[in-house]
Order: C-alpha cells, then sequence, then structure tokens
C-alpha cells in the first residue's frame, strides 16, 4: 500500500486570498494574529498584505487628515493674545520624579552595531516597547516580546491565541521591578517574529532627572534602523551589498524597494528626541 503523502503546507499568498476573501475588512495586524492563531510560523509581510489584498480587488483608501490652522494672533504692546485675550505660556515640560534608568539597546547579530542609549523615568514594559520602537527607528509593524530569565512579556491577546507560549503581560511588570530584582539587568527584546530583530537591553545605570528636560529621550546612538521586512540580520546584509554596488544584480530592485537611497550611517539624536516627543504628547 502507497504512503499518503504529507498535505502540501499552505503559504502565506494562500491564507491571505482565503481569510480577505471571507472578510476583506480585515486590517494587518488581524490578519496576523489568525496566521499565528492557525498554527503556521513566521508573520506575514505588510507589502505581502497589501499586494494580495490589490489582486483581489480590495481597495484601500488612504486620506489626508486636515490640520486645522492656528488661529490668528495680535501682536499688541502687552505682548501677544488670542481672540482678544492674552496668550497663555508655553506649559514647561512636566517634571519628572523618581529616577531615570539610562539604558542601552544594541540590535543583535549586525556590524558595526546599531544601538541607541535613551533615559527613561520608570515604566511597563509595554511602555517601553513604544519607546524602543521610536528610538530606534522602527514602524510598530509587528509583534513583540520581552525575555527576562526565561519569562516571555508581551502582549496579552498573544498569550490568550493559545499558542503554547508562557507569556506574562507587559503591562504588568515595571522597569523598577527589573532592576531591583537583577542588578544590572539584561533583557532580550524581540521585534517582528518572522525576521526575528533581536535587541539587548542593557541597564547602564540611574540617573537623577534634570530640570527641563523631556523624558524619554536618547542621548547617543549609532547608524540608522533596518528597512521593515528586509530579510532579518542577514536579509539586511545582502540589501546592503545590493544598495551600495549599482553593478549588483538586485540594485535597481532594492533602490525601488527602499524608495531611493539608504544611507546605513544616517543618524540624528536630535530627529529621535522629536519623534520621541511628538510620541508622548499622542
Amino acid at each position: 500500500m502507497a504512503e499518503k503523502k504529507d498535505a502540501r503546507k499552505e503559504t502565506k499568498s494562500e491564507f491571505l486570498r482565503k481569510a480577505l476573501g471571507k472578510n476583506p475588512d480585515l486590517d494587518y495586524r488581524q490578519v496576523n494574529l489568525k496566521w499565528a492563531k492557525a498554527g503556521h510560523a513566521g508573520e506575514i509581510s505588510n507589502a505581502l498584505f497589501y499586494q494580495v489584498r490589490a489582486k483581489l480587488g480590495i481597495k484601500t483608501e488612504w486620506a489626508w487628515v486636515k490640520v486645522s490652522e492656528p488661529e490668528p494672533t495680535l501682536v499688541t504692546a502687552s505682548g501677544p493674545t488670542w481672540r482678544g485675550k492674552a496668550t497663555p505660556p508655553k506649559s514647561p515640560p512636566a517634571p519628572t520624579t523618581g529616577d531615570v534608568y539610562q539604558i542601552k539597546i544594541t540590535l543583535r547579530d549586525i556590524q558595526p552595531p546599531i544601538w541607541r542609549r535613551i533615559q527613561v523615568p520608570d515604566c511597563t514594559l509595554g511602555e517601553l516597547h513604544e519607546i524602543i520602537q521610536t528610538a530606534m527607528g522602527w514602524e510598530h509593524s509587528h509583534m513583540h516580546q520581552f525575555i527576562i530569565n526565561n519569562q516571555y512579556y508581551g502582549e496579552t491577546a498573544l498569550d490568550e491565541m493559545d499558542l503554547d507560549m508562557d507569556m506574562e503581560d507587559e503591562n504588568g511588570i515595571r522597569l523598577r521591578q527589573i532592576v531591583k530584582g537583577s542588578g544590572k539587568a539584561r533583557i532580550v527584546y524581540e521585534y517582528d517574529f518572522g525576521d526575528s530583530w533581536e535587541h539587548e537591553i542593557l541597564f547602564e545605570k540611574t540617573v537623577k532627572p534634570e530640570p527641563k528636560i523631556n523624558y524619554p529621550r536618547c542621548v547617543d546612538g549609532a547608524r540608522a534602523c533596518p528597512p521593515e521586512d528586509c530579510g532579518g540580520s542577514w536579509g539586511y546584509a545582502d540589501f546592503l551589498a545590493a544598495i551600495s554596488n549599482p553593478k549588483h544584480e538586485s540594485h535597481r530592485d532594492m533602490k525601488e524597494w527602499i524608495g531611493g537611497s539608504f544611507d546605513p550611517e544616517k543618524f540624528s539624536v536630535d530627529k529621535v528626541n522629536q519623534e520621541l516627543g511628538r510620541s508622548s504628547r499622542r
């Protein structure tokens, strides 16, 4: 009797066509949650998600958000006025109380290293995730987790999906608990389970908050964040080889994919702090 052949594994494109065919209103995150719940490894990329949507004829509507124009300001002898009233002075940054943690974030398996040094007040791991995303330059497009002494912390939705993952709620633990229990604690932060970007999080020291300084803030760092969905550390190396060499067979494709040029050495502390300031005001 002939052996029964193993069923062919479902591809990401097939899964997308099936899922979006049933419910075209599924967003990118919902699709990846379904993909993981179905027992598949890795993650569906943002690019593939929109590509399949387009092939299925599902329209993606992009909307410009109109920013309201500022109210007219009159300058008088007594100072600026707004609608005839004195313009309230800008509020100073809210003072940070308690110690501030200085943390170094280094992306693993990349040479020369891509890293950031940030200072943050006490916060949950969930809040630290948002800060890391902004400081590094990621786009909040994929799932993530923290690993501390073989214990996993992440979004509770991952644990509720019955993925055989012993996941603790990242919003249920604060930095002060980790530092107090581990001394110079080292944490691994993994972003994008497909590309598996692992970041080493090193608590360097505690500092006293400076007056008139907004926290969190970036104080140092080096090099640009890799592009999303480029294939992890190995894919990033291939991408750099192609983008830097006009004679490389993939040079034109990579330039088109990235939307022009890419400078791996580009980094600005000021720009990171501008983004951190915007994030904290949302």
